[in-house]
């Protein structure tokens, strides 16, 4: 009997524009015509190449219902993403996804261990992390241009997301006329428009600015060395990154200085505490009356922080407010101020507090320790984190306010309020968002302070933590809204 061998399916060649929209418009069709992974090569179009006609049929027709397809959102999601990556298989791996979950697989994204699920799950954080570097790393250089300042910055991604970083950068700089430039593409803001270019050599941005050195000033001022990590910090930043960003040539030195600078602190530290007569407990006066326990607390002098500050900077808002938030010092713009929270993390603050939907008007601000500790660094003003003894000079007067307002809710905000509150072995990061009673309120909550979130070390970090900022103050909002004495639902806020 002399049989015919089957014909084996020739693959049949499928050539596309390289954008998700393009893929998913030819895959529906490939789908439509029941075409296999196998059967398939996809190649990306040149910019010189036409398209292949051979789902002109399905063009002419339209997108007919057999050409829909269901799929989870979150391979779609992925699939955005994934497209941006520069790996030229990534079409084929979509193909096969999309094939697979449209034939008998609905649940097959849940198999983390399925060898093409994994190659989907590791390109799509491949252009996350993509992402978020670039939002970190970007500097901008300012230049003339037919009369007017424009910022230009260089960058070199991994992966091709210049358009779907370009709507962050227009919403963070809105104010700017500003470009960013990379070897494939190129993003433009004039205040109105974004546009897109063809990318250019590095040649053709800037060098530096007037403004570099001021930053690199800033950056050495601001620079911790008992906080260095190095593996975690190149972890962070790269040193591919280095070369484009100006603060790159000084951390070498930075790191080099670190054990002495740190063993100068330690010094400093000691003598401190050696020389130790400065400091003694507040005394408040015994009063019911806010504005006198703020002019008694002026006059303190119960530790040698009020000879460097300008002036004391004392908890505001209403007398019996429900929320009262406790930070941990003033800063700069406070000290200058008399105000707490009046700062850049005050501007965070307010933004956190309305997303949360609390009116600051109706909150309670203050802080452990009232006036503000700082080291000269040139011309300016560092912070310092107030040592236990400060805090202990200071308890009174918070004691004293927290006895006036009696707030229902207390949140502290970071560890040194945390601490304050709760005494050591606290954590912001395993505690924050969990309600317990204190000694001071029934519902005390830890969370972050407003300026950590803006020394988060990248654009992913700040933007999570964040979101988790804002979803503790809620949290705070809904305690105001229970019942008082509602032990069942305190113990649901405290585990939830």
């Amino acid at each position: 009997m002399n049989g015919a061998a089957p014909v084996r399916q020739q693959p049949e060649q499928i050539t596309f524009a390289p954008n998700f929209a393009a893929w998913q418009k030819i895959a529906r069709c490939a789908l439509a015509k029941d075409l296999a992974p196998e059967n398939t090569i996809w190649e990306e179009l040149g910019s010189n190449q036409p398209a292949l006609a051979m789902f002109d049929e399905h063009e002419a027709q339209g997108d007919t219902p057999n050409t829909r397809f269901r799929v989870p959102k979150s391979f779609v999601e992925s699939a955005m993403r994934v497209a941006r990556h520069r790996d030229p298989k990534r079409w084929a791996l979509l193909y096969r996804l999309l094939w697979r979950l449209t034939h008998g697989e609905p649940r097959l994204l849940e198999i983390v261990v399925d060898p093409d699920v994994n190659d989907l799950m590791r390109m799509d954080k491949g252009v996350r992390h993509d992402v978020h570097k670039m939002r970190a790393f970007v500097r901008f250089r300012a230049i003339q241009h037919d009369g007017a300042t424009w910022h230009v910055a260089w960058f070199e991604p991994e992966h091709h997301i210049v358009e779907l970083n370009a709507p962050f950068f227009r919403d963070r700089f809105a104010s700017m006329r500003w470009s960013i430039l990379t070897p494939e593409r190129c993003v433009h803001w004039d205040g109105r428009n974004l546009t897109f270019t063809t990318g250019v050599p590095k040649s053709e941005a800037p060098r530096e600015d007037a403004t570099e050195e001021l930053w690199r000033t800033y950056y050495a001022n601001i620079f911790n060395p008992a906080r260095v990590k190095t593996k975690a910090m190149q972890k962070e930043m790269p040193k591919r990154y280095w070369k484009n960003l100006p603060e790159a040539e000084i951390i070498p030195v930075l790191l080099e200085e670190a054990p002495a600078r740190v063993e100068k602190m330690l010094r400093e530290s000691d003598a401190q505490i050696a020389r130790g007569g400065n400091y003694s407990i507040a005394q408040p006066p015994l009063t019911n009356e806010w504005e006198k326990l703020r002019e008694a607390a002026c006059a303190c002098r119960a530790c040698p922080l009020w000879k460097n500050a300008t002036q004391t900077v004392f908890g505001e808002g209403p007398r019996h407010a429900e929320i009262m938030l406790l930070g941990e010092q003033p800063g700069d713009v406070e000290d200058r101020g008399g105000r707490a929270f009046i700062g850049p993390a005050g501007q965070l603050l307010d933004q956190a507090l309305t997303e949360a939907g609390i009116d600051r008007a109706k909150v309670y601000v203050t802080n452990a320790v009232k006036h503000f500790k700082w080291e000269p660094r040139g011309k300016r003003r560092i912070h310092q984190t107030p040592n236990s003894r400060d805090i202990a000079a200071c308890r009174p007067w918070l004691e004293a306010e927290l006895g006036l307002i009696k707030p229902r809710v207390l949140v502290c905000l970071g560890s040194t309020a945390a601490t304050t509150i709760f005494g050591a072995g606290v954590r912001v990061l395993r505690d924050r968002g969990q309600v317990r009673e204190s000694k001071f309120a029934t519902k005390t909550m830890i969370t972050f302070h407003p300026s950590a979130l803006l020394r988060a070390p990248d654009e992913g970090t700040r933007e999570k933590q964040y979101a988790q900022f804002v979803s503790d103050l809620r949290v705070a909002l809904d305690c105001i809204k229970t019942p008082a004495g509602n032990s069942q639902l305190e113990h649901e806020l405290a585990f939830h």
